[in-house]
């Protein structure tokens, strides 16, 4: 009722603003400022039908909106899990890593046929419903990189003794050979993104107690799994633990971190 209230309120003030500037004796200039307003105010009211959480704090000079002060998500005791509330029940979803070793690209005609037999007869695998989707995820590098760079650092360390102990060449130039491809790897892995590619299949249950719906749709998971791995002869996973943010956290679907990173290599070449 509060977005029809304030759809009618918008309206009527603006009904009355074009009253004013059609009736009383204002100066052109003044007629046109009010008119707009009345347009702005036509606006606000339609927007407010579908955008009630952006207007209502405009109206109210609020610089902060909570939109809801309870968790959105928060992974399962069992860390295979992503649960949710709505309403009085919880909503569980577990997710089902499909192995997926060749691209289309890599078929022939016959097998690219067979492949989407396969793909139509996942339809027909669960009697509830079932998401299936492929995913591109940035992957970060940040530990991996990190890892380089304290390779490099004790192998400097071991090149810098190795001087002081007046070494045979062979044993230094052998330290800078395995110096000068850690650099080469850190510097490949540094300026290009990395990418992975996940195809897995989500199924939800709803159950009045939290162990309740976690357990139906693990029970759910079983029976795709079971069904994916008879249809496609692979061996498919619940997806645990972290892995599950990758698939609800901008965050893990694209690092900030591992992207920063990038962007501060790519300012120091340019500065260089």
């Amino acid at each position: 009722m509060n977005k029809i209230y304030t759809l009618l309120s918008f309206f009527i003030a603006s009904v009355i603003m074009l009253a004013v500037a059609s009736e009383a004796p204002l100066p052109p200039y003044i007629k046109i400022v009010i008119l707009a307003v009345a347009l702005l105010l036509d606006a606000i009211g339609f927007a407010s039908r579908y955008y009630m959480y952006m207007v209502g704090p405009i109206l109210k000079f609020k610089k902060h909106v909570v939109l809801s002060m309870e968790n959105a998500y928060w992974i399962s005791s069992t860390a295979d899990a992503v649960l949710r509330k709505s309403g009085d029940d919880f909503v569980a979803t577990v997710y089902v890593s499909i192995p997926v070793y060749r691209s289309s690209t890599e078929m022939t005609d016959d097998e690219k046929l067979e492949f989407s037999r396969q793909v139509s007869r996942l339809a027909g695998i669960s009697r509830d419903p079932v998401r299936f989707t492929t995913q591109v995820h940035v992957m970060n590098k940040d530990s991996y990189i990190q890892t380089l760079r304290d390779t490099i650092s004790a192998s400097e360390n071991e090149q810098a003794d190795l001087m002081l102990k007046n070494a045979t060449p062979a044993a230094q130039e052998r330290v800078k050979g395995k110096i000068a491809m850690f650099r080469n790897m850190l510097d490949s892995i540094s300026t290009s993104t990395s990418f992975e590619m996940v195809s897995y299949a989500s199924v939800s249950a709803v159950g009045s107690k939290e162990y309740e719906a976690v357990g139906a749709a693990q029970q759910r998971a079983r029976e795709l799994m079971a069904g994916v791995g008879s249809t496609f002869g692979v061996s498919p996973s619940l997806i645990t633990g972290e892995n599950l943010l990758k698939f609800i956290e901008p965050e893990a679907l694209i690092p900030f971190s591992t992207m920063t990173e990038q962007i501060s290599k790519g300012i120091e070449q340019q500065v260089i």
